[in-house]
């Protein structure tokens, strides 16, 4: 069960991270950049 907790954690950080970059490049730049994802 603990490694289930983790694994959720870890995953939802990965997305928080992901989409963190993502609205930053966009505030910044008014660009959405499809590559981003491409670091992932």
């Amino acid at each position: 069960m603990e490694q289930v907790i983790a694994n959720g954690l870890y995953l939802g950080a990965q997305y928080a991270l992901i989409a963190l970059g993502l609205t930053l490049i966009f505030a910044l730049m008014n660009v959405l950049n499809f590559a981003h994802g491409q670091m992932y």
